[in-house]
């Protein structure tokens, strides 16, 4: 029981975390400015948007396959390395290059806590 509790709390917290960045994407003109200072084509930032509801979505519903789960694992773990390398290369404040560490964390979180509770 207390692994499914840990499985699903750090599960319910990165959805929460890449639900709210996917809003922010299409909604908040201050992350446009910053897709954009950083080099990246506005298309890059609806993709990733739509990408993450999805990985959310394959997360949260027990039925998708194990790996299809595996999938969206991988790619927001890519999308969290991405966004630390991209903010520390744009020379961002460390707060900014902290939050996908620990967004990381809690995908391993979850990532070991399902292999425990399937």
């Amino acid at each position: 029981m207390t692994n499914k509790i840990i499985y699903w709390t750090a599960t319910g917290l990165i959805s929460l975390m890449m639900l709210f960045s996917a809003y922010a994407y299409f909604a908040d003109p201050n992350v446009s400015a910053g897709f954009t200072a950083m080099g990246f084509k506005d298309f890059f930032r609806i993709e990733l948007g739509i990408a993450k509801i999805l990985g959310v979505i394959v997360l949260l519903i027990p039925a998708f396959p194990k790996l299809v789960k595996e999938w969206a694992y991988a790619g927001f773990g890519i999308t969290f390395i991405s966004a630390f390398i991209a903010h520390a290369a744009n020379g961002d404040p460390v707060s900014a290059m902290i939050m996908p560490l620990v967004a990381l964390a809690l995908l391993v979180v979850s990532r070991v806590f399902l292999a425990k509770i399937s």
